[in-house]
Formats: C-alpha cells, structure tokens, sequence
C-alpha cells in the first residue's frame, strides 16, 4: 500500500528565495523537441530509443478496487486528464511528427490510467501554467518531471514514481567535473529560468561569494537545441538539467558527456512525483496505483525502455500539507 508521509524539504538560502515562490521544478520549460530526424537512436547503453509516433506504449490491466477510489468527480467523464510540457528527452517530448508527445512520463501516465480503469487524456501546457490549471482543476494529474519541495506543498499533493537528480553534462574532451560550489567557480553555466536548477545554481554562487570566490555565469537559452549548440562550440562551460536528459546525450551523442550529478532537492532530496490539486483524493489513489504498477513489472518495463532504471523507486509514498 502507498504510504502516507511528509519528508522535511529545506528552505534554500536567501538568494534563491524569490525562485522558490515561483513554484519552480526539475524539467527545462522550453526545451526543444526530439533531437535528429530519425525515428530512432541507439544509446552507448545499448537502449534504443523510440522517438516515433508509433509508441506500441507497454500497457497494464484495470484493478477494480483501484478504480472504486477513484473521487466520483474524476471517474464521472471516464477519463483521466494528464499535463505534460514536452520539453525534454527522454521524459516527455514531441515525436518526429512534431505532434504527438512521448516519453516516460507519458507511458507512466498511460500505466496509471490503465490501473484505475480510465483512459489517458493528454494535454500539452507550458511549465508556467501548470500549476494554475492544476489548482482550477483543469488538469486532474500533472506527470512532467516535477520535484517535490515546500512551497508547492502548500499547494498540491504529490504520489512519487521517480527519484530527482540533475546532471552537469560538458564537452566530452573537458577535464573539468561537478559535484559541489567549489567546482562551479568562474564557470558558464546554461541553466533553465524558474527551475529547480537555478535555485541550486544560485545557492552555490552565495557560497563562492561568502568565500571571496568568483561566482558561476549563468546562462539562459530559449531552447534546449541553442543550450546544446552553446556547449558543444564551447561557447560554455557546463549545462545543469535533469539528469535522464544529460544520459540521453551522452549516449546518443560523442561530443558531451556527464560529469556531476546532484538531487534536485539539494542540500537535502526530494522525488519526481505525480502532482495533483490539493486535498481533492486523487493523489492517494495515484501512488497505490504506482505500487501496483512496480509489483506488476510494468513500471519497471517502462524505465528500462527509456534507460532509466537508475531513477527506479521501490514504492511510492504520497506527500500532502494535509497530512501534518
């Protein structure tokens, strides 16, 4: 059974304070759709990624005592209405046709949808307008890279399906690596406005300043394809995005690889979760749906399709202010 459970996710300091209202999250907004033309990319891994619109997505059968939890509200249309940005590979992005967004947050949503006995209803917003939906209730389910933190708790409820890492990625002939503020001295940074990213970013650079360190540049791009075209002409340093994106590159690319990771709820963890409207009881039956999904192998299916199992949970826990 999902458990219920609030862990302590520590206010950043002061400099990243006024991010933190911003409801700030793991994914890139306005990253660029699938790399390349081709329908597929065979990763370092041996993963082969299908960026088709053609999924053939695993799939997981009804559990009738699931879907009688499901609130009357949310059953009533038979549907359960999902967001996702598209805006990062592998986690949710645009097929080769440009139209049809894919991913793992995608197929775990199809997976949860099936489990309670709904059919998915997709719907493609930008990251900046998510939360209000979610909270007017347009969107029943938010499955797009978000990390849980404080002040979106005061918001929403939240059912874990991943862990939540970011990776710096550089120029494969780089000698340089990432694992704390000393390491980003004087460095160009691409990092994504309003993210869980810059709010670590900005977190190390008071550390340097308090030191007499020079500070990061932080750099900010309109698209993941301009980031990526900034770091491989070496025009910077380091890009700081969600991990699974980094790993995506390195294996399907042989120019950059990834060298630091650090959890996006630095200095302390948080997870990737299932975000819903607060108190509204959907997020409980999301996370008993998770547990269901590991115990039937399916989720597990759906990490190992997009090379994730690293982000792999073995239960989910649902997260509410409520719950206090």
């Amino acid at each position: 059974m999902a458990t219920t459970r609030l862990r302590k996710f520590y206010p950043l300091p002061a400099a990243a304070a006024v991010v933190l209202l911003s409801l700030a999250g793991c994914a890139d907004p306005d990253s660029a759709a699938a790399e390349g033309a081709g329908s597929t990319a065979t990763a370092g891994n041996g993963v082969v990624y299908n960026t088709s619109p053609d999924q053939d997505r695993i799939r997981s059968q009804k559990d009738a005592g699931l879907a009688a939890e499901v609130p009357a509200d949310i059953a009533e249309d038979g549907k359960l209405t999902v967001a996702s940005t598209g805006g990062s590979v592998p986690l949710s992005f645009h097929a080769t046709d440009d139209k049809t967004v894919i991913g793992t947050e995608i197929d775990l949503a199809q997976l949860v949808a099936d489990k309670l006995g709904l059919e998915l209803d997709l719907q493609v917003t930008s990251w900046e307008n998510w939360p209000l939906k979610t909270e007017s209730g347009d969107y029943e389910a938010v499955f797009s890279n978000v990390g849980i933190n404080d002040e979106r708790l005061k918001k929403f409820d939240f059912a874990s399906y991943r862990a939540a890492y970011m990776g710096f990625e550089a120029k494969k002939d780089t000698d340089i690596t990432a694992k704390g503020a000393a390491d980003i001295a004087g460095k160009k940074i691409a990092v994504g406005s309003g993210t869980n990213q810059e709010k670590i970013l900005l977190a190390w650079n008071e550390e340097l300043e308090k030191d007499g360190k020079e500070p990061a540049s932080l750099q900010y791009y309109s698209s993941e394809a301009d980031t990526i075209l900034a770091l491989s002409s070496g025009r910077i340093d380091l890009n700081l995005a969600p991990y699974p994106s980094t790993v995506y590159r390195e294996n399907t690319r042989d120019d950059l690889k990834v060298v630091g990771k650090v959890n996006a709820g630095w200095p302390t963890e948080t997870l990737v979760a299932a975000t819903t409207e607060r108190g509204n009881g959907l997020g409980p039956v999301i996370s008993e749906a998770v547990d269901a999904l590991i115990a039937d192998g399916s989720y597990a299916q759906v990490l190992e399709r997009w090379g994730l199992e690293e982000e792999a949970v073995p239960e989910s826990e649902f997260f509410s202010e409520d719950s206090k």
